[in-house]
């Protein structure tokens, strides 16, 4: 299991602008959710933005320290359309 600062320094380690959001969802530490806002992600497809992400994790992955794991991924720009 790693701690949710561990994911959020995870994260932020291969997306040094990105603002990290990360959410246990049931408790357990292993099933999680992230929403990642980076201008790394501008011009790419959510499946590409989705990958970077993965890449940052793919020990904690491999190791089944997180067993699952929702993403959302948003450039700047996009999320202030979806939280306008």
């Amino acid at each position: 299991m790693v701690s949710l600062d561990q994911v959020e320094s995870m994260i932020k380690a291969q997306l040094p602008d990105a603002q990290v959001t990360v959410e246990d969802l049931t408790g357990g530490g292993d099933h999680l959710q992230a929403t990642v806002i980076s201008t790394a992600f501008e011009g790419k497809t959510r499946v590409k933005q989705h990958q970077m992400v993965y890449g940052a994790l793919q020990e904690a992955l491999a190791t089944e320290a997180i067993h699952a794991l929702a993403l959302k991924t948003y450039t700047p720009d996009s999320w202030a359309i979806a939280n306008a």
